[in-house]
């Protein structure tokens, strides 16, 4: 304050006659109250009025503005600091260089808001899961937290700032350790949001981290995933470029989930189909166009043989196994529940100890767990129960129950 207003505190008729003592500790206190009724005054009547006058249906800039009407009480202790009389120097300096350094750090917790309150829009649009901006907003936030430090510094030390930037060279090779995290941090957030390689509500898989399930956040420094037990699984930024990762985002938009299971089938029940078997299995709606086309097939082939056509040992012969691989095919095909325009095979792998391995490889027409395990179950429940009919049997090692069998 100028002198005119170090007189009008003097003339205050409640200050007149005190020892310089108590004037000294009634001006500060007066000080004080008026700070304190601005403060108010801002907080409670004009900040909740112009906020009743915003949409209350998504994000708000009330921490903005709060922060901002914490600058009004400090402006006004700065001003009249230098009023209070009987203020020794150094006190008044000390309080100005204090109130200077507030003034900054609520300007950069202001500005710091701003910029969260612009993630929280940016969030509401449909792209933003794509396109996560909330590294990127950190990173500011520490620059800008950054600056504030050596602003509040320089404040406090009633010093120019310059100085204290000339002096960060030397300090460069200090903050790169400090620092080395954040660094790895931001290029490894850059790499994975220009390469979209990661979204909000993304599926990955990351076994080294014990990871698997749901992207819930991705920040500068770390990736949140909710795992399916409902843990939380918190992975660097960085690891995710340094290490490998499964997303499953492709089988989620691609509108199939892979079924990938074999049956392990005896392989002593393996053998060729008599006339009358084949006649039996004719009454199965499933392969009877197979095997009228099979019949004609085959019946070719062996009449091109002759005479030796005649002997089973030359001819060609269904299978028991050839005949319950084309139902395989032709009951999936006739489920709607699985995509036709994607892979659909039923194959034979490479024999085991174990038996005959006959793989189902095809696309469920719904992405969603539950309803995947269900069809999944279903197709190999049938298959099991109608491979008698095939005179097929599966593999299945001895157990105790078949060991005190043999005993007896």
């Amino acid at each position: 304050m100028t002198n005119e207003s170090l007189s009008a505190f003097r003339n205050i008729p409640l200050l007149v006659g005190l020892p310089p003592w108590a004037e000294t500790l009634a001006a500060a206190l007066l000080l004080a109250g008026i700070a304190w009724l601005a403060n108010f005054a801002v907080k409670h009547g004009l900040l909740r009025f112009a906020l009743r006058l915003l949409p209350h249906d998504g994000p708000t800039p009330a921490p903005i503005a709060a922060r901002l009407a914490n600058i009004v009480p400090a402006l006004i202790v700065a001003s009249g600091i230098g009023a209070v009389p009987h203020l020794p120097a150094a006190v008044t300096t000390l309080v100005s260089n204090v109130v200077s350094a507030s003034i900054i750090l609520f300007v950069a917790m202001a500005i710091s808001e701003t910029l969260r309150f612009a993630n929280r829009i940016y969030e509401r649009r449909p792209d933003a899961a794509s396109r996560p901006i909330k590294g990127y907003i950190q990173v500011l936030q520490i620059l800008l937290y950054a600056g504030a430090a050596i602003l509040i510094i320089a404040a406090l030390m009633d010093e120019s700032p310059l100085l204290l930037l000339s002096g960060l060279g030397a300090m460069a090779a200090v903050l790169m350790l400090v620092f080395k995290d954040t660094i790895l941090s931001l290029v490894a957030s850059v790499q994975l949001t220009s390469n979209d390689m990661l979204r909000v509500g993304d599926w990955i898989e990351m076994p080294q981290m014990g990871a698997d399930g749901d992207v819930i956040d991705i920040a500068l420094h770390t990736v949140k995933v909710q795992n399916w037990d409902k843990t939380i699984t918190t992975i660097p930024t960085h690891r995710l470029i340094a290490e490998s990762f499964r997303n499953w985002r492709g089988m989620s938009e691609s509108g199939g989930r892979r079924i990938k299971r074999a049956v392990f089938l005896d392989q002593s029940c393996i053998r060729f189909l008599s006339g009358d078997e084949r006649r039996e299995l004719g009454r199965i709606a499933l392969i009877r166009e197979h095997l009228d086309r099979k019949r004609n097939e085959l019946g070719e082939w062996n009449t091109r043989l002759g005479e030796a056509g005649r002997e089973p040992v030359n001819a060609r012969r269904l299978t028991n196994i050839g005949l319950f691989r084309a139902y395989v095919l032709n009951y999936l095909r006739a489920d709607a529940r699985i995509a036709k325009d994607m892979t659909l095979i039923a194959r034979q792998l490479a024999p085991t100890p174990q038996g005959l391995p006959l793989e189902i490889y095809c696309f469920t027409a719904t992405t969603a767990w539950v309803d995947y395990e269900d069809i999944q179950a279903d197709i190999f429940d049938h298959l099991l129960a109608i491979l008698p009919e095939f005179h097929l049997r599966v593999f299945q090692e001895p157990s105790g129950i078949d060991l005190q069998r043999l005993a007896g």
